[in-house]
């Protein structure tokens, strides 16, 4: 391995020790496990080292190893993942939340994104995203809660750009109605069917 690379690697994937230890948290939901899957990520990276092509997005080559070292760990414990209903969310009562909570609150805010996130808490936040299944959860931690582009969340999964956009639209909408009836429980939100 040459010296040039071993200076990259430092200089660029050192410095996002935190934040793949935020998306492997995301993902795994166990702050050991996390740790584990960065750990793996980085020794993974390193020995493979003179595979990456310098000068490239190393981020996006981090994060891809990452996933795929979850999805290796999720596949070993789980041998037949949780099936998912994707037409169960394609019915015509579908809604949008953010739409739906500003219009409740009054249009006090005039970001109704704003007005969600002032009335809910982390902690709802949390119990939805871990609610998605995990093909799901991973399109929306690393593209929406990561900042990966579409491309990046793309490589890092190793499938195509479509994917990516259809598993980011199932998975918000899914988001969207854990998340009401969290609104419905905390009393944020009036009972009943979330389209009525």
């Amino acid at each position: 391995m040459d010296l040039a690379r071993r200076r990259e690697f430092k200089e660029k994937a050192l410095p996002l020790v935190d934040e793949l230890y935020g998306a492997a948290l995301r993902m795994s939901r166990n702050p050991q496990a996390a740790e584990d899957l960065v750990a793996e990520a980085f020794a993974k990276a390193w020995k493979s080292l003179d595979q990456f092509q310098p000068g490239t997005n190393m981020r996006a080559w981090l994060y891809r190893i990452l996933t795929n070292a979850y999805i290796n760990t999720y596949r070993k414990k789980h041998r037949e993942p949780e099936k998912v209903s994707v037409d169960a969310y394609e019915k015509p009562e579908d809604f949008h939340l953010f739409n739906r909570l500003s219009s409740e609150a009054g249009g006090v805010s005039p970001d109704p994104v704003q007005t969600v996130v002032d009335r809910l808490t982390d902690e709802d936040f949390r119990k939805a995203l871990d609610g998605l299944a995990e093909e799901y959860r991973t399109a929306v931690v690393l593209y929406d809660l990561q900042g990966l582009s579409y491309q990046e969340a793309a490589d890092s999964l190793d499938v195509p750009i479509g994917t990516v956009r259809s598993r980011l639209s199932r998975g918000r909408k899914i988001l969207q109605k854990s998340l009401w009836r969290h609104a419905q429980d905390a009393g944020l939100a009036p009972a009943g069917a979330p389209g009525a």
